[in-house]
């Protein structure tokens, strides 16, 4: 048998894009257009709407980039067309190849009232349906002139992403303007046969159901009469009844679809920027909702509906009613879809107690379900989060971006480093923006890892990033796949009512254990140095303005800045959406994150300031203020102390050139070059520097990846490598070493010390960087014989393998770490801390034959230098401050970690401060200290077991003690939990990395 599928296929492309799909809109005429540029920012929509705009003509460019223009179009319905359905054509200027990507806009009614968004496949708005003739149009439309960034070239550096450098020159051309009679036979018509069409092609050459289509197509071809489209489409769709309207067969592959709009926080676009982007999307979802009774749509993100609340309430008003139909679904309880590798422990706790209690305060709703289709990778923290959250699911579709593994599995149980499981899944249509094509419907049945033991999948559909969400095209052709022969069946629901079908038919679904690493995007661990530093600085803040807040308004009345304090973290947890932080944004948004970042730095350390000075008194003793959760220097942690005296450190000159640093527990050799040749443990009688090598190296690597400048870093970098061995001053600074070297168009400058009685050598690295398209690393190879080695994640550590036996191993060749990185041999171990950096990688190389040892060297990510899409990327002057600790245990690690984030800070006052609560076991971290956010002047707690063992421990409160529970995150006590007090002390009882809240109930704790 001959392919006729090929043959009817061009006839259908043919007959569809040049007669069929034209006849849709089969009359038109124009409508007249005028137009108002707004001077600088976007204006409030009644001053848009006031404003007296001059006429335009179709043709003309418009839209400055970031620019916005308010159009006015006007007209009158003709008198011939009553009877019948009218709409408005708006095209203005759009590239439907990247819907999102480009210019947008919303209509308004003379009133204000929002209509629907205008996105490249949504360039309709409903006039009547029918009119009755002579009706008069006017329509405004605040269209935003976004410059087209992305392209078909993403590599390519353009300084459009930053209104400062875009330039004036007009973006867009007016392309249409037209009242329009839409034929809604035709339309229908259109649909049935791209359907029908896009299953044909999926199906197998022998198929019996291939061929039936084949056959109704030509039949519905053949009743077209090409000069009489209209008047033929009736015929042709009653030729494809019977081919639409045969089952799928029991087996089919059963797809929950759920409206959906992944819009990024910020990316290619900024914040404000995204405000009306939501808006935009949620105006066409609410109505698409109005006009089609069995579509549902999900949103996540609390911040997004939190501006609609606050700059679009009449878009708000009817986002309400949906959400209180159950048609307009919140989804995944966090505050942005952030990044989970590189927050923090307390900050990605916030995500979901900020996220689920917007949720919760606003319409009674608990999200179940984690929703992050987009994220670069989960920490092996994470599951246990969730669960405190008082959630259970996992979406996301970015693993299958992997370049070197495919992921065994589309549902499975996660398990993270406590052991507990969230039950997960993948997608198998491999987008979150799938727009109903037959081609993604058969991939999903296809790619589903789970046959045989499962049969449900989720495909998040519509356009994304201001694309517009769902159109009605993918809502009629989700219709025509609900039950259809030789497709998979496709069914409107919820996310959680898709959950709770897969969870129900897969109970033993398959277990992954650790971090669901991306094979793909590893330099977003790096890029933008300084939005990542303020990240890490303000968690860190945040963390010392609650604890001494908290202390303050229970030891002094001094009150307690709910409100700052909630403002200030979801700030934070905004900027920690996963173009953000990972740095992929453009130079608009790091710019005013950097801004962002040191208000808040202003604001928290006013906080922290203004309650020690309350609890130090007035006086003119020295005291120290211990921040972090361990002891520091004879200052209890969470306390305040006179600080003990410290020793001394000797520096000399070493005689074949450089010096030495000797504190009595280490000596370091740094040689003429700077370099540290030895760092000795003299209790330990061990050298850590591996035999021949030095630490403190700088090695620079050309860095042009083949995709994706700021996301990517590609492995074939290291195949060249530049030391930076030469120094241009080694001189003694204090009690420390100061190095200076310069290469290509950059300056390092860094001071080497060892404090007096500690275990740590401190690097303190300030680089003034001009460079472009390198990646600077600071190198330790390390006398070390270790297979694994330990990185911190949120509430504990991961161990990945320094080896590379499988391609799973070896793909890991950049990997995220919070504050320390620690390699061991049994009883002896190093660790590595820093303040401010992510990005590392760790191997392993034998040495000569004569010493039979091996070196595992450990590489920090300083800086790199991509020009897409900020074409600036991390020019100018960074500091990072390290710390290299011989002979440290996983303990040591953890509180060094804390240490170096946490510095001490001195007050002058009268009294020491003793500690909130304490903790006897070094072991139980307390992460947070704070008065519960619900106001009534309880105490929480947060701790969690942070060696990776068992941990018996007290926790004493330092206030009278009225009841205790334990909470979920958002401080809700857990029914299933006791909790053993004896007084003011509670008795814990801790799994590896277990995670707990306790909330105290204090005496007079409401006044």
């Amino acid at each position: 048998m001959h392919d006729d599928r090929r043959l009817v296929e061009a006839r259908l492309k043919r007959v569809l894009d040049e007669r069929i799909r034209p006849a849709v809109y089969p009359e038109s005429v124009p409508l007249e257009v005028a137009v108002w540029n707004a001077p600088g920012e976007p204006v409030p929509v009644a001053e848009g709407l006031a404003a007296e705009p001059e006429p335009i003509e179709v043709g003309a460019r418009w839209g400055a980039p970031w620019g916005t223009s308010w159009f006015r179009v006007t007209g009158t319905v003709p008198g011939a067309w009553a009877g019948r359905t009218v709409e408005a054509l708006l095209d203005l200027g759009f590239d439907e190849n990247m819907p999102g990507f480009q210019c947008e806009g919303l209509v308004y009614r003379p009133d204000g009232t929002p209509v629907k968004g205008l996105n490249p496949r949504n360039q309709w708005v409903r006039i009547g349906a029918p009119v009755e003739g002579g009706e008069e149009v006017r329509l405004h439309i605040e269209a935003a002139s976004n410059p087209v960034i992305l392209d078909y070239h993403p590599f390519l550096p353009t300084q459009l992403g930053d209104k400062e450098t875009a330039g004036s020159e007009p973006q867009y051309t007016l392309t249409r303007m037209d009242l329009a009679v839409f034929d809604e036979t035709v339309w229908q018509l259109v649909l049935d046969l791209e359907v029908l069409g896009e299953l044909m092609h999926e199906l197998p050459m022998d198929s019996a159901r291939r061929w039936e289509i084949v056959r109704a197509l030509e039949k519905a071809l053949d009743a077209i009469d090409l000069q009489d489209v209209n008047g033929t489409a009736a015929q042709a769709r009653v030729r494809l009844e019977t081919v639409l309207s045969e089952p799928a067969v029991p087996s089919a592959h059963r797809i929950s679809a759920v409206g959906h709009a992944h819009i990024d926080s910020a990316w290619l676009w900024p914040l404000r920027e995204t405000v009306r982007k939501v808006a935009r999307t949620t105006s066409n979802m609410t109505a698409l909702l109005d006009d089609e009774p069995e579509f549902v749509f999900a949103m996540s993100q609390a911040q997004q509906w939190v501006w609609v609340k606050e700059h679009r309430p009449e878009v708000w008003a009817r986002v309400k009613k949906a959400v209180a139909d159950g048609r307009f679904v919140p989804a995944g309880g966090m505050w942005v879809e952030s990044d989970t590798n590189m927050p923090g422990s307390e900050a990605m706790a916030r995500q979901f107690v900020h996220g689920k209690r917007f949720f919760l305060d606003e319409f009674g709703i608990e999200n179940d379900e984690a929703w992050l289709p987009d994220t670069f990778g989960f920490a092996a923290g994470l599951p246990q989060i969730i669960k405190a959250a008082g959630s259970k699911w996992l979406l996301t579709q970015k693993i299958s971006w992997s370049q070197t593994n495919k992921f065994p599995h589309h549902t499975f149980r996660w398990e993270g480093i406590d052991g507990t499981r969230i039950f997960t899944h993948f997608p198998p249509v491999d987008t979150y923006n799938c727009s109903m094509k037959g081609s993604e419907i058969a991939h999903a049945a296809r790619n589903f890892k789970d046959k045989g033991v499962a049969r449900h999948s989720l495909a998040p559909t519509g356009w994304g990033d201001g694309g517009g969400g769902t159109t009605r095209e993918m809502v009629a052709k989700a219709a025509r796949l609900r039950d259809l022969e030789g497709s998979a069946t496709v069914v409107w629901e919820t996310p959680a009512e898709f959950f709770e079908k897969a969870e129900a038919e897969y109970p033993d679904a398959p277990v992954w254990v650790g971090e669901l690493y991306l094979e793909l995007h590893r330099a977003t661990l790096t890029s933008q140095a300084k939005t990542k530093q303020g990240n890490r600085r303000s968690e860190h803040l945040l963390r010392e303005a609650e604890l001494w807040a908290a202390t303050a308004a229970v030891r002094a009345g001094l009150p307690y800045p709910y409100e700052e304090l909630d403002r200030i973290w979801k700030t934070v947890l905004l900027h920690q959406f996963h173009d953000i932080l990972p740095g992929s944004s453009i130079a608009w948004v790091h710019r005013e994150a950097r801004r962002t970042y040191e208000r808040i730095a202003g604001e928290l350390t006013a906080i922290i300031e203004g309650a020690q000075r309350a609890l130090a008194g007035e006086g003119v003793r020295e005291l120290v203020f211990n921040s972090a959760p361990h002891t520091r220097d004879g200052v209890p942690a969470g306390g305040a102390n006179t600080p003990a005296a410290e020793g001394r450190t000797r520096l000399t000159p070493r005689p074949s050139g450089g010096f030495v640093l000797d504190n009595g527990l280490l000596r370091i050799e740094i040689d003429a070059q700077g370099l540290v040749v030895s760092a000795y443990d003299i209790e330990a009688d061990r050298e850590t520097v591996a035999p021949g090598a030095a630490a403190n190296l700088l090695q620079l690597h050309p860095d042009f990846p083949n995709m994706w400048d700021a996301w990517d870093v590609d492995e074939f970098y290291r195949n060249t490598v530049t030391d930076l061995t030469d120094a241009d001053e080694i001189a003694p600074e204090g009690e420390g070493v100061r190095i200076v070297r310069s290469f290509g168009s950059s300056r390092v400058t860094q001071v080497l010390s060892l404090a007096p009685g500690q275990r740590r050598l401190l690097l303190d690295t300030e680089v003034d960087w001009h460079e472009t398209e390198k990646f600077l690393k600071l190198t330790f190879p390390l006398d070390v014989h270790a297979e694994r080695y330990a990185s911190e994640t949120q509430f504990g550590h991961f161990h990945r393998p320094t080896h590379t036996n499988t391609s799973w191993e070896a793909a890991k060749f950049e990997a995220c770490n919070h504050r320390f990185v620690h390699l061991e041999e049994p009883g002896w171990g190093v660790a590595l801390t820093n303040d401010s950096t992510y990005g590392h990688d760790v191997t392993r190389t034998v040495r000569t034959e004569s010493d039979r040892g091996t070196t595992t060297t450990v590489r920090v990510s300083l800086l790199r230098a991509p020009r897409f899409p900020d074409p600036e990327t991390d020019q100018g002057v960074h500091r990072f401050r390290h710390a290299l600790i011989p002979g440290a245990s996983i303990g040591d690690a953890v509180r060094e970690g804390w240490r170096i984030n946490l510095p001490e800070r001195r007050v002058t006052g009268a009294v020491a401060v003793a500690p909130l609560v304490t903790v006897d076991e070094d072991a139980v971290v307390i992460t947070a200290v704070k008065l519960a956010d619900d106001g009534s002047g309880d105490v929480v707690v947060r701790l969690h077991e942070a060696h990776g063992g068992r941990a018996r421990a007290t926790l004493t409160a330092g206030f009278e003690v009225v009841d205790v529970a334990a909470t979920d995150l958002l401080e809700r006590q857990l029914a299933d939990e006791a909790v053993e007090r004896d007084g003011n002390r509670v008795a814990l009882r801790l799994r590896p990395f277990e995670l707990v809240t306790l909330r105290f109930r204090r005496a007079q704790s409401g006044t």
